[in-house]
């Protein structure tokens, strides 16, 4: 098969990945062989090419927001059945036996596993997962769309309910990429007002297309006090800002798997009248489940910016270098859309005339 593996860890402008062929996986028990549809690029994806993230093992396949079809059955598999259409997503294996996963909290489990940094991911034609860690995907959703929600979804909703943010509360949002624009449908669905700050102009366009309340610069203060934020953009820096944008009681989530350092804090500007600061772990299988279901009736429409497998390094330099507004998707397999109906527009096409958003 043809993939994408870290050859050696550095910045992506260095050439950190290399394309060839490997050989064809083959799953293992209670595992199923998928071929791949697409794979949605995540910042993750990055961290470990650069080595912000320690590989876990060498030459480890990149890409953990995975859609495609069932091709084969791994002995004592029966959840799914041959030609169905599923989702591979970051967590993919648990202890199940650890007082962490005992009480619920499998995100915290002592020896977890991941897609794409334990186990080869989907920058691949083929891929095998678990099945008890694969997600069926709502018809409703097709493939390019789904994608994204396999991470980037579900982390923004996993760090938007650990910001605690009240109903018709204020929601801050710093960072406006994948995660952050579909987090920010879910809060305003909820009817939250929601404040965007970013370094992007595309970024701001976008948020204030999809109905946020104000669009400004990355370390800008909004207008109004915050009931809760979520950080998105892996930048420590923005740490204080955040919290002194704050309301009194008011939690900061930061959402990401690796952040730079944060500058020493004052307490009594970012801290006191019990401001919270959060970090998101990974995410459980229930908040996969649930989201996807949610994404599914709101409807979600993630905005897409598509790029052929052979061309999985220049969408990582693309979103190293701020150059991707939305989620960027690599088209592995035939794309399949499931809609039997007239085909639904991302918010990329749908605001294309208005932002000027090309895909």
């Amino acid at each position: 098969m043809k993939a994408w593996w870290v050859e050696q860890p550095g910045p992506i402008g260095g050439v950190p990945l290399r394309f060839g062929e490997r050989p064809d996986p083959r799953p293992g028990p209670g595992e199923v062989l998928v071929a791949v549809r697409v794979c949605g690029v995540c910042r993750t994806d990055l961290h470990l090419a650069e080595g912000d993230l320690q590989p876990h093992r060498t030459h480890t396949v990149p890409g953990h927001e995975v859609v495609g079809d069932v091709i084969e059955l791994g002995v004592g598999s029966s959840r799914f059945r041959v030609g169905e259409r599923i989702g591979i997503a970051w967590l993919r294996g648990t202890c199940g036996e650890c007082r962490f996963c005992l009480r619920g909290d499998e995100n915290l489990c002592l020896t977890p596993r991941f897609t794409g940094w334990d186990d080869d991911g989907g920058y691949a034609e083929l891929a095998t997962v678990p099945e008890d860690y694969a997600y069926r995907i709502p018809e409703a959703i097709p493939d390019r769309e789904a994608a994204p929600l396999l991470c980037a979804g579900i982390i923004g909703y996993r760090a938007l309910r650990r910001a605690d943010l009240p109903p018709g509360g204020k929601l801050g949002i710093y960072g406006f990429g994948a995660s952050a624009h579909l987090a920010a449908q879910v809060a305003l669905h909820e009817g939250a007002e929601v404040y965007v700050m970013t370094r992007s102009e595309d970024a701001r366009q976008l948020a204030l297309q999809l109905g946020a309340t104000f669009a400004g610069a990355a370390d800008e203060e909004p207008p109004a006090k915050l009931d809760a934020a979520v950080l998105f953009a892996p930048a420590g820096t923005l740490v204080p800002p955040a919290l002194r944008a704050l309301d009194r009681g008011g939690t900061l989530a930061v959402a990401g798997i690796h952040l730079s350092d944060i500058p020493a804090l004052n307490y009594a500007e970012e801290l006191f009248q019990e401001r919270q600061l959060r970090s998101v772990t990974a995410n459980t299988r229930a908040d996969g489940e649930a989201f996807l279901d949610l994404a599914a009736r709101i409807p979600l429409r993630p905005t897409t910016v598509p790029y052929p497998l052979a061309e999985a390094d220049r969408a990582l330099g693309d979103l190293a270098g701020d150059r991707i507004t939305g989620a960027a998707v690599l088209e592995v397999g035939g794309l399949g859309d499931p809609v039997a109906t007239a085909p639904v527009l991302s918010f990329s096409e749908q605001l294309r005339p208005e932002l000027g958003l090309g895909l």
